[in-house]
């Protein structure tokens, strides 16, 4: 009499080594894959829970019943840091390729056509992101692609994978690897730099503001901004090594009465791009020797199927080549890392 068959469930290394062998037997709340991974990037469960819009409490309560369910312990926890375990290290991969095919199957399934507004974060009115959601509008007409107005791509990056945003635009190359592996990007353009300065500063007068004359100088960039951390970065890069000092942290500004009543108090150039839109009693001067670049991409979700994406893709690429927008000048300069980026090598 034949021996019946092996029911045995799957036993293969890549899958269970190390795991319940019950494993695959076993729903897996997507939801418990999310709060582990934000936590493995940011090795801290106070930011996490701030970046995923949840009380602490609940996301360690979310990690435990995870580690429960895998039988696995996956973080070290000291009370001054958060370490991955072996097994943590080992789930990451798993837990990024499920969510990238959740991201997916939504897209696919959710009714992703011209029914559904497609959410573009554009920044700030006036940028290069407003031109190119203008081209998208008149290229698909049917679809619908609303605005959003976030205070950069840090920021906008939490947003859109956590489902509340589509699409983006920024330093691509600022952001942590891990949230740009979930994230597809296209570049748009090399951005000339700026400074705003209070129309009476001394260097207000100049028709461009060569970088050396900024030595001294304290500057602003958004320094303790979370949702900005790609763009003081970028800053951080330009001033090491010319004598220019970052401002400290300072509440965010929004709005134009605002941003002259922080400006006539504090005083400090303000770091910012050729389209800055004007703002009263200040100027804005381009800079120069060198030209300062902020790399600007088009960024998405992995896996998100729209028409609307299709629109922005096909605006920023007619735009980049009417306008010369990706070609560098001779004088220009741009971190290493964004070269790669650019260049679609990262």
């Amino acid at each position: 009499m034949p021996a019946p068959a092996d029911r045995s469930p799957d036993r293969s290394p890549g899958f269970s080594s190390g795991f319940s062998s019950g494993l695959p037997h076993r729903h897996l709340d997507p939801r418990l894959l999310r709060g582990f991974l934000v936590v493995a990037e940011e090795l801290h469960f106070t930011r996490a829970a701030i970046r995923l819009y949840v009380a602490q409490q609940a996301l360690s309560r979310d990690i435990r019943r995870l580690e429960r369910e895998l039988g696995a312990e996956l973080f070290v926890r000291t009370t001054r840091q958060v370490t991955p375990t072996a097994d943590g290290e080992r789930l990451v991969p798993y837990a990024r390729r499920v969510l990238e095919a959740q991201d997916a199957l939504l897209s696919a399934f959710a009714g992703d056509g011209p029914e559904r507004p497609l959410l573009v974060d554009v920044n700030s009115p006036g940028l290069v992101s407003g031109r190119v959601l203008d081209r998208a509008r008149a290229l698909a007409p049917d679809c619908e692609l609303m605005a959003r107005f976030e205070s950069g791509l840090t920021g906008a990056a939490g947003e859109i994978l956590a489902g509340r945003l589509d699409a983006s635009f920024g330093r691509f190359a600022g952001l942590d690897p891990a949230v740009r592996a979930r994230l597809e990007q296209q570049p748009v353009r090399y951005e000339p730099m700026a400074v705003v300065l209070p129309e009476d500063h001394h260097l207000a007068g100049l028709d461009a503001v060569p970088l050396d004359a900024l030595a001294g100088e304290t500057v602003y960039a958004g320094a303790g901004n979370p949702r900005t951390r790609e763009w003081t970065d970028l800053a951080l890069h330009l001033f090491e090594g010319r004598g220019i000092a970052l401002a400290p942290p300072a509440p965010l500004a929004v709005g134009a009465d605002e941003f002259r009543r922080v400006m006539a108090k504090k005083r400090n150039p303000v770091l910012a791009v050729v389209d800055f839109p004007a703002m009263p009693e200040t100027v804005r001067k381009p800079l120069v020797g060198p030209v300062p670049l902020s790399p600007v991409s088009l960024v998405w979700r992995k896996g998100l199927v729209h028409p609307g994406i299709d629109a922005l893709r096909r605006a920023a690429g007619e735009l980049a080549a009417e306008e010369g927008w990706l070609r560098r000048p001779a004088d220009g300069w741009i971190p290493a890392s964004d070269e790669l980026v650019m260049a679609g090598q990262d």
